[in-house]
């Protein structure tokens, strides 16, 4: 975890030979660990560790689970244009409802990989009662293509927790 927030290495002043936007200082701080590296020191500036162990944080943050976030935007796009085309506020209130719960555990497999209840429990709802629907009517679309997404995001999150 970082020592220091990303304001506080933006907005202090430069020390140790770093000047310049952060870009610069991280810059400045990677060639300075390789020439330590390469000339077989482990010796560096505290702040080019700190600076880099901070960029490392930041980047470890950002990263999401991007699938699902597509998935839970198919699912809300997919009930909005049930509604245009048909006038149906159910296929609305389904995929406004079933996309929130997709987008909410999109949002709590991006902060921690392994919590996976609230996307498997909505993927898994919506593979069901979309199956069921593509067995009665036959049609591919809605119920067969979004039975198949379902599916494979059931899949995908089982797969994601044995990893």
């Amino acid at each position: 975890m970082c020592a220091f927030s990303l304001e506080e290495l933006v907005l202090s002043p430069p020390t140790g030979g770093h000047s310049g936007s952060l870009f610069q200082q991280v810059t400045s701080s990677v060639l300075e660990l390789l020439l330590a590296a390469a000339r077989g020191t482990r010796k560096c500036s505290d702040r080019s560790k700190v600076l880099l162990s901070c960029c490392c944080c930041f980047y470890s943050s950002l990263v999401m689970d991007w699938i699902g976030f597509c998935y839970a935007a198919a699912i809300a796009l997919g009930g909005f244009m049930g509604y245009k085309r048909k006038g149906s506020v159910m296929s609305l209130m389904a995929g406004l409802v079933f996309g929130g719960l997709s987008a909410y555990g999109a949002y709590n497999v991006s902060n921690d990989p392994k919590d996976i209840k609230v996307s498997l429990i909505a993927s898994g709802l919506l593979a069901v009662i979309m199956g069921m629907r593509y067995k009665k009517s036959g049609k591919l679309l809605p119920a067969g293509i979004m039975s198949g997404l379902s599916l494979l995001m059931v899949f995908r999150l089982l797969l994601l927790i044995m990893a």
